[in-house]
């Protein structure tokens, strides 16, 4: 038996400052990042639009050997990328015409050729990987237009005033 009776053996001291025991660091311990949900940063926004002007260049060229992009009117609205500029998504419309869908296989098929494209253009040491999404702010915007010219709003509004 020890001398201290049955208690367990003190733990061993860590290498940690009187100063950094104050405020309750210990070495070892990772620090937590905070969530990101932030803006996106003005090199995410720099890069993403110097993306979207190298794609809506190719699509305006129709440098594609796949007849189905060969013959579409594709429009990049807008990319985002991911904070770590490793990811981007592209959203597309074709003006006028609502089957966007109906491409998006097409562009997944051909999205590593884009990336190579991308990857000529612009001096980045990791090209993202490319995804698309279809833009559907156009049809929202004009659904709503639609809706504020209704007569009954129209009359509500005018009341308001």
């Amino acid at each position: 038996m020890s001398p201290r009776g049955n208690k367990a053996p003190p733990e061993p001291r860590r290498d940690v400052s009187r100063r950094d025991e104050a405020r309750g660091k210990t070495r070892g311990a990772p620090a937590k990042k905070p969530a990101r949900t932030a803006a996106p940063t003005q090199r995410q926004l720099r890069v993403a639009e110097e993306i979207r002007h190298v794609l809506a260049g190719i699509f305006m060229r129709r440098e594609f050997r796949d007849p189905e992009l060969a013959e579409a009117d594709i429009t990049v609205s807008e990319v985002r990328l991911s904070p770590d500029l490793k990811h981007a998504t592209a959203f597309i419309s074709r003006l006028g015409r609502t089957d966007v869908e109906a491409l998006l296989p097409v562009l997944k098929r051909v999205a590593p050729w884009l990336r190579s494209q991308v990857a000529h253009t612009l001096p980045l040491r990791y090209t993202p990987e490319l995804s698309f999404q279809p833009d559907h702010a156009l049809d929202y915007a004009t659904k709503i237009n639609q809706l504020m010219q209704k007569p009954e709003v129209v009359r509500d509004l005018k009341s308001e005033e």
